[in-house]
């Protein structure tokens, strides 16, 4: 997987250092920030991306519990696979990115299939087709919210935000 991380962003008037009182306001936690990986899409890349997650989780020290951990990683299987599974013809690529907020954690796939999957309902006699499903439930338990958008360059990227905190957003 090809990894870039982005830092913190510069300010917009070039100025210095600011006040301390406004250092101290607008510090950023050092978690927080922006990565996206690309890989291929293969089905090798499914457990990479469960991997590259959890490590850039790890390595950045955001506070998240193992239950979150595991949505966490649960919506990138699922959403890497369909990927996979749904776009490899037409989209040799597919990124993950892993965003991180002072209280919340943002996970998205984009791949260049322009086709915009929905949610199927539970069919018990059905082997697949639950993935969307899953990662819907999975957020919503969490507190959070998950959707769908297309990108500029004609394919789709789904996203799933998660509250840090333990307890749902309302």
């Amino acid at each position: 997987m090809k990894s870039e991380g982005r830092g913190p962003v510069p300010r917009p008037d070039g100025g210095g250092d600011p006040p301390c009182e406004e250092r101290r306001a607008t510090a950023r936690r050092p978690y927080e920030g922006v990565w996206r990986f690309t890989a291929p899409t293969v089905d090798a890349s499914v457990p990479q991306a469960r991997h590259a997650v959890r490590d850039l989780l790890v390595r950045q020290g955001v506070p998240v519990t193992e239950d979150l951990t595991q949505g966490l990683l649960l919506i990138v299987s699922e959403l890497v696979t369909n990927a996979v599974r749904h776009a490899a013809l037409v989209s040799p690529t597919l990124a993950v990115e892993v965003a991180v907020g002072a209280e919340w954690v943002r996970v998205s796939v984009e791949d260049g299939h322009p086709y915009r999957p929905t949610a199927l309902e539970a069919d018990h006699a059905r082997t697949g087709g639950r993935g969307l499903l899953l990662v819907r439930e999975v957020t919503r338990e969490a507190g959070g919210v998950c959707d769908m958008e297309h990108t500029a360059s004609g394919g789709k990227v789904i996203w799933a935000v998660l509250p840090l905190r333990s307890t749902p957003l309302l």
